[in-house]
């Protein structure tokens, strides 16, 4: 069963240098229990062991901290428990720089055989990633064990830096002989690291579980990878790694989020107090930014994290506790109306992550096709090839997702239900690229010979302040409608741009006429994009390409929708039920982000290079907010929660609609029924 989150917790970093001395000098029991009280938060994840690998408790097993004098995670933990905030304890996993310096031979060792990890050379500062196949997790599983029995009534055990690289150390190489695998071959050397980590999972969680087989784990990699759910066994709840500012982005959480929502697993964001990333001292974003993630937090199902970092005097920052508790203050009184929450959607985005092997995690394609589902305020979930189709009105498949023949009878038989397909570029064709998988109404004839070429959308989903031919970055597939619907023309430039033609600066204009080959088309219930326009959105960006990519999906779907709004494209909402308290409750969100700064190579005490900046300061309200929804269940009551404002609504068939005046940040409207 998943472990019942707390709504407001923080992440305590503590990786503190054996130079520095005087730790903890400054930790007073009442000083820190304020701190929290002001920051209005209800858990906190402090530290056994980091980074350097040294502890901060009594340890037997481990090396104590050299500089501090007294059991500083004891003291921190009875002050949370004396006022009722949970305290999940820390260890780092996958890195350990106190053991890597004993046993320099337990570092994971690339093929190259050259260090991996963040730092791989002996002379550049940074932390060394372990190898979980060295003795090191007997190590690793001694001391979870030790904290475990010291802190039985401890909340959790937080595992840090979970992952295995293709390593080539001694212990791995005769694993792979023993085996039968061949270290000389890549394949072979990631299927070993997936064996390790296997190892890993099921022998830390056993070590957690020593005392109590109902402590709570959590083994942190960021986030969990679409469609890898045979891990989630090992996890009593998931946390989601989302820093906007860390180069995460604002649009990361959602994503990541409305993946989640679909498991089992109670989960909670995790953004940070630094205006970049971890292991910034001095570094605040401003209220209000961390106002708008909280808020997007619990509008998408999660409960809250934030990261914070502890300076090596002990002391809770005063200005840090301000701004984390002018977040969670407004948390907390919208908690009632957050919990038990399940989303509901109009479609569902099927992530490549999954389906394809090969693709990373985070990848152009889904990534674009979130984006605009995001931006167009669309209703959808993000799914994997296990998941239940048939609650969905239309299925996405982005630009580059394979499908095999399992996957290929699950969407047959959805669509004979009455489903809907949204296909783009090669998503949708068979294993060699030569066909299309259903029937589009259009005849294939392969990828086109020309990059870039351009493409003019039909009257009906053309964007509204443009009628020319747009140019499309990626290779377009050669389409011709037969049976189906055009919803435009393909326009090929008059050559591609070589050292014996080229034209501009870019690249070469449009033909004056038209390719005879088509952009997009609908059959039935079947709309099929010949670009790959969800990864030329992630990459470029253009509203015209937005607005082609929405005016095409909303023709597919028709009045089939159930929320239209005229909320600006910055604005994101999403729609969930309380069923056991027959309301719905509809999260509107809203924040203007400016990217500032620029990108510099930093030196001296800096690790990281300085880039450009996602940055909320002011909070604008947004006026005038029209919503028109059409729900399973007709609605008795509308309020404005949590102010405990009703407005007045009328319905039209079973399509309610109202107006909300005014919001500011974040907006729930609660949809008795």
């Amino acid at each position: 069963m998943s472990h019942k989150l707390r709504y407001r917790q923080v992440h305590l970093d503590f990786h503190t240098s054996p130079h520095i001395s005087n730790i903890g000098l400054k930790f007073d029991k009442k000083q820190w229990q304020q701190r929290l009280k002001a920051g209005h938060v209800n858990s906190i994840t402090i530290f056994a062991v980091g980074h350097h690998g040294l502890a901060y408790y009594d340890t037997k097993l481990g090396n104590k901290h050299p500089n501090l004098k007294f059991d500083l995670l004891r003291a921190q933990f009875d002050a949370c428990k004396e006022i009722n905030v949970n305290a999940p304890i820390y260890i780092t996993a996958g890195i350990n720089n106190w053991a890597s310096e004993l046993h320099p031979e337990w570092r994971e060792i690339n093929c190259d055989g050259k260090y991996a990890g963040w730092s791989t050379s002996p002379i550049q500062p940074g932390f060394h990633k372990m190898c979980f196949n060295t003795p090191f997790l007997d190590l690793l599983c001694k001391q979870i064990r030790e904290v475990v029995h010291l802190y039985p009534n401890c909340d959790g055990i937080f595992l840090d830096i979970i992952s295995q690289g293709p390593c080539c150390c001694n212990w791995c190489l005769n694993s792979m002989k023993e085996t039968g695998l061949d270290a000389c071959n890549e394949e072979d050397r990631k299927l070993n690291a997936r064996t390790v980590l296997e190892k890993y999972y099921r022998l830390t969680t056993e070590a957690v579980k020593t005392d109590n087989p109902d402590m709570p784990i959590f083994h942190n990699s960021g986030h969990i990878t679409k469609g890898n759910t045979k891990i989630l066994k090992y996890f009593s709840h998931l946390e989601l790694e989302s820093l906007p500012t860390g180069s995460w982005g604002y649009d990361h959480f959602p994503l990541s989020a409305k993946y989640v929502l679909q498991l089992e697993h109670d989960f909670m964001g995790m953004t940070g107090k630094f205006h970049t990333t971890w292991g910034e001292f001095g570094g605040f974003k401003h209220p209000n930014a961390l106002r708008y993630e909280c808020a997007a937090m619990i509008a998408m199902g999660a409960k809250c994290s934030v990261g914070d970092q502890l300076h090596p005097c002990g002391e809770l920052d005063e200005s840090t506790y301000n701004i984390i508790g002018a977040a969670y203050k407004e948390v907390e009184e919208k908690e009632t109306w957050c919990d038990n929450v399940i989303s509901i959607s109009d479609f569902g985005l099927l992530s490549s992550a999954d389906v394809n092997s090969s693709h990373e995690r985070e990848n152009a394609s889904d990534t674009g096709a979130g984006r605009v589902m995001l931006e167009g305020q669309l209703l959808f979930d993000v799914i994997d090839g296990e998941m239940d189709f048939t609650k969905y009105k239309a299925l996405l498949l982005p630009d580059e997702i394979k499908v095999n023949s399992d996957l290929k009878k699950k969407i047959d038989n959805y669509l004979t239900q009455g489903g809907k397909l949204i296909l783009a570029g090669d998503g949708g064709l068979n294993e060699d690229n030569s066909d299309f998988l259903w029937e589009t109404g259009a005849t294939f004839f392969g990828a086109s010979e020309f990059q870039p070429d351009y493409m003019l959308p039909s009257s009906d989903v053309k964007p509204d302040f443009c009628s020319s031919p747009i140019v499309m970055y990626l290779r377009s597939n050669r389409i011709k409608v037969g049976c189906a619907q055009s919803l435009g023309k393909v326009y090929d430039p008059y050559f591609n741009r070589t050292f014996e033609h080229f034209c501009s600066h870019q690249h070469t204009p449009y033909k004056m006429v038209d390719s005879g080959y088509d952009c997009a088309i609908i059959n039935n219930n079947i709309l099929y994009f010949a670009h790959p326009v969800f990864s030329i959105y992630r990459w470029y960006g253009a509203v015209t390409y937005k607005d082609y990519i929405l005016n095409s999906i909303r023709k597919l779907i028709g009045k089939d929708i159930s929320l239209t709004t005229n909320m600006p494209s910055v604005a994101q909402l999403s729609l969930m039920e309380q069923r056991g308290k027959h309301r719905y409750i509809l999260h509107l969100l809203y924040a203007n982000k400016i990217l500032r700064g620029g990108t510099v190579k930093m030196s001296g005490g800096n690790i990281r290079n300085s880039s450009s900046i996602e940055v909320i300061e002011e909070l604008t309200p947004l006026t005038n907010t029209e919503i028109k929804i059409t729900t399973a269940k007709p609605i008795k009551k509308i309020t404005l929660e949590p102010q405990g404002k009703e407005i007045s609504y009328k319905t039209n068939n079973n399509q309610t609609i109202f107006t909300v005046d005014t919001f500011e940040c974040h907006q729930m409207v609660v949809l008795e029924y």
